[in-house]
């Protein structure tokens, strides 16, 4: 049995749910072994844009079916690069000493990302140590016409870390190094390759933490969250890494070193050209190092998780919230009941509130435990009285922090279980947020399994999903355009925080006008003029 999660307030003040049993985990490759395939009927190439999964119930050690090729599902033509040849292999021998790799066996995990929606056919696998080593790559391969997929932890959502053909795989996992680390400004310098968790580790025993967090912290590299913009649980306190990644090296298509790794928080001589790497996804430079702005480690964390009886209350409480916490509240989460369903009927979390048709997740972080008890005693006091909260749960110590943010953080998993999977990270205004949800339930009706909404509300993020027992083309064809254009008439992104990779570059438009386009295509053409950065990904194809 879980302990009671104790609450800081007065108990007459609220009626807590004490009891908050949550299971037992279910170990990652117990889930995310199976494949997706298609249904019957299923033509290739008509999978959309949206990255449906097939999650299989077996055990972990049995083997999973095959992803189909890339090339094979989506009507995706090679571009005109060379092959690499036995000379190549000598070549990239010579720059990387016994870290080529051409294994088929140990290529196939780099090869599938990870949801196991797309799969590339790559032959070679470098792994730089340096810069340097980065740069003869880059400078062999532009001179080749070779084209390069850079990778990092693979945990992207849009299947932009891996080769849509035979790309060669440029991996940052051995450029997993510390830098520098400044214990009075709390600036960390690092390689590309840095798990994200470790360097949480690393910076937590210094009394800073990481200003982002996310779901796949004990996988993906810190190079790669820089290059694919991620936001995560700790955007609405810190911000994006536009804002907290102070400087930048990063090695050209033509294998020229760009080094803007500065640690200064000031500097304002020219432009900001660490802002066109962030977010570029691999296309325009591979990121080799990271100059970041660690925040001070709170020394005090309280998650509450309360029920809501609408998703206007839920609006109002999130303005009660940021009127009432103010600077120590850090994270505003919602999900809805079909969420709670879900983690519960898979993998057997128990709700530590009475049922109710919306939950809200509420992290505060500050300096002073008795100054935040006070406040969120307060503000909790306020949102039973009004009737925007009906019951909640808090927890203060780190087991019971984690076992409530388990709710939340495991809702993929558990949508991953309940069959295939459309998913969709958009945002939109946060009155809107919830209402394309709605729509699509009355919009598909019985095609659909479930139609769930959770998400990042204090970043008015809608992470949107929709499940089916097996693929159906005429279940995606009612969900695009249709979710691009309701999106659009919101004047809302179609990538929140996931990015475009390969299966999202197509409905670029949807968010950004023909001259915004073109500008990034003429970016491109002039970093990368060969075009062998990533190719496939995140621009759509010129006509």
């Amino acid at each position: 049995m879980v302990p009671h999660l104790v609450p800081r307030w007065p108990v007459c003040l609220f009626q807590w749910r004490a009891a908050c049993t949550l299971g037992a985990c279910v170990p990652q490759s117990a889930w995310a072994g199976a494949s997706r395939t298609p249904g019957p009927g299923s033509p290739r190439g008509a999978v959309g844009t949206s990255p449906l999964v097939r999650r299989g119930g077996s055990s972990s050690s049995s083997r999973a079916p095959e992803v189909m090729l890339t090339r094979e599902r989506y009507p995706v033509q090679r571009l005109p690069f060379s092959v690499v040849s036995e000379e190549d292999l000598a070549a990239f021998e010579r720059i990387t000493p016994g870290r080529v790799v051409t294994d088929p066996e140990e290529l196939e995990a780099s090869n599938v990302d990870w949801l196991r929606t797309v799969r590339g056919c790559s032959k070679v696998l470098l792994k730089p140590r340096t810069t340097e080593e980065v740069s003869h790559i880059l400078r062999y391969c532009h001179e080749r016409n070779l084209a390069v997929n850079p990778q990092g932890g693979n945990t992207g959502m849009v299947g932009g870390s891996v080769p849509v053909f035979d790309e060669i795989i440029l991996s940052t996992a051995l450029m997993n190094q510390v830098i520098s680390f400044h214990g009075v400004s709390g600036i960390l310098v690092c390689q590309a390759g840095c798990i994200l968790e470790e360097l949480s580790r690393y910076v937590e025993e210094r009394d800073f933490i990481m200003p982002l967090d996310l779901g796949a912290k004990g996988s993906c590299h810190i190079g790669g969250n820089v290059a694919t913009n991620a936001g995560g649980l700790r955007f609405l306190r810190y911000g994006s890494l536009h804002g907290t990644v102070l400087g930048l090296e990063v090695v050209l298509a033509d294998g020229t070193v760009l080094n803007c790794l500065t640690s200064l928080r000031k500097d304002n001589t020219g432009y900001d050209l660490k802002q066109l790497f962030i977010g570029s996804e691999g296309t325009l430079g591979v990121i080799t190092a990271v100059s970041i702005l660690c925040p001070p480690k709170p020394r005090a964390v309280n998650v509450a998780f309360l029920g809501c009886p609408g998703f206007a209350e839920v609006l109002q409480t999130f303005s009660t919230c940021k009127g009432m916490l103010g600077e120590i509240l850090s994270a505003f989460e919602f999900m809805d009941a079909e969420c709670m369903q879900l983690v519960g009927h898979h993998l057997g979390l128990i709700s530590p509130v009475q049922e109710s048709p919306f939950y809200v997740l509420i992290e505060t972080s500050g300096s002073r435990a008795g100054h935040d008890a006070e406040k969120l005693s307060s503000f909790l006091e306020h949102v039973l009285d009004f009737g925007l909260v009906t019951d909640g749960t808090l927890a203060t110590d780190q087991r019971r922090v984690k076992m409530l943010w388990a709710l939340r953080e495991r809702i993929t998993e558990a949508l991953s279980r309940d069959g295939c999977v459309y998913k969709y990270d958009i945002s939109l205004p946060v009155e809107r947020l919830y209402d394309l949800v709605s729509d699509l339930r009355a919009r598909l009706g019985p095609k659909a399994k479930h139609v769930v909404g959770y998400g990042h509300l204090g970043d008015g993020n809608l992470h949107l999903n929709v499940t089916a027992e097996a693929f159906s083309a005429s279940l995606l064809g009612a969900l695009e355009p249709y979710v691009y254009e309701w999106t659009a008439g919101q004047r809302g992104s179609v990538s929140a925080e996931h990015g475009l990779g390969f299966k999202k570059k197509d409905v670029l438009s949807y968010s950004k006008p023909p001259a915004a386009l073109q500008l990034m295509q003429q970016l491109k053409a002039l970093l990368d003029p060969k075009g062998i950065l990533n190719p496939y990904k995140t621009l759509p194809a010129r006509a």
